[in-house]
């Protein structure tokens, strides 16, 4: 699939997963495309970084279920910051990140929740209220136990970013961590996949064991090619984050609204080929 192809297949309303994990393998060429969009009223589900920002940034955001929204080595996303500080985001479900793994598996699993202890005696279920405990109906030496029931996150659409994967969506990661994207293809009745190579079947185990696929062909409703499409967040071991740019964007996003328009019209108003190009020359001219 063409990256339009599948905004396309979108719609507002829609509760959607983003893969990857902070600045670290997010399908931010899907996320760019779904910020241009006249898309709305979404609820997101991610563990949080520039997906969570720019989506906010142009309000497309109803409701937002997070764990985190960081760019590691900028603490608080600050796009994100601006969407909370000014209660942009109509609805907010902070969950415990144990939680957040929980729920997904849930979903995965077609269950409407499962137990877990993370969340008591936190804030998170006084700022929750709706999510509900359970009893345990086994005893220990006759002690009664009252656990979370983490709702399931049920999510309409996912899209996650890997390294390579064949033209059916069999998938492989190759840097050190998958980062939960199985989870938001197993919660997710659709699953969109962008990847920096598109390989033969075979290829995707030629130089990596096979440990290393992650996600089935049987999860996954699109490939997309897009080479650097996870920029500027991680996407070990075919790059690294861009920092220079990081900085540049959370400049922006933290400036005045000049400065997050210029941002905008030089790197977001057009497409993705756009933007790649955009981004060159601003580390060529960084360069000089």
């Amino acid at each position: 699939m063409s990256i339009d192809e599948v905004i396309g297949s979108l719609e507002s309303g829609m509760t959607i997963g983003i893969g990857g994990w902070g600045p670290r393998r997010k399908p931010m060429a899907l996320v760019r495309a779904l910020y241009r969009s006249d898309l709305t009223d979404l609820t997101i589900v991610s563990w949080g970084g520039a997906d969570v920002g720019l989506l906010a940034r142009a309000g497309k955001i109803r409701r937002l279920v997070y764990a985190f929204v960081s760019l590691d080595s900028i603490p608080l996303e600050p796009n994100f910051q601006r969407a909370r500080q000014s209660k942009a985001i109509p609805e907010i479900v902070e969950l415990d990140e144990g939680m957040f793994q929980t729920g997904l598996r849930a979903a995965a699993q077609r269950l409407p929740f499962l137990p877990m202890r993370a969340g008591l005696g936190s804030d998170v279920l006084v700022n929750n209220p709706w999510i509900r405990t359970v009893t345990s109906p086994y005893t220990t030496d006759g002690a009664v136990e009252e656990l979370v029931a983490v709702p399931a996150l049920e999510l309409d659409a996912a899209l996650v970013h890997l390294n390579r994967a064949d033209e059916h969506g069999n998938a492989s990661y190759l840097g050190p961590d998958p980062y939960f994207d199985d989870l938001f293809a197993m919660a997710a009745e659709k699953t969109y996949l962008s990847v920096e190579q598109v390989v033969d079947t075979a290829g995707l185990t030629v130089d990596s064991p096979v440990q290393r696929l992650l996600v089935s062909r049987m999860l996954v409703d699109g490939v997309v090619e897009t080479p650097n499409g996870a920029h500027f967040t991680t996407c070990t071991p075919d790059y690294e984050r861009d920092e220079r740019f990081q900085k540049a964007y959370a400049a922006a996003a933290g400036g005045s609204d000049e400065d997050w328009q210029a941002f905008h019209d030089r790197f977001l108003a057009g497409d993705e080929a756009s933007y790649q190009e955009a981004v060159r020359a601003f580390h060529e001219e960084a360069d000089r």
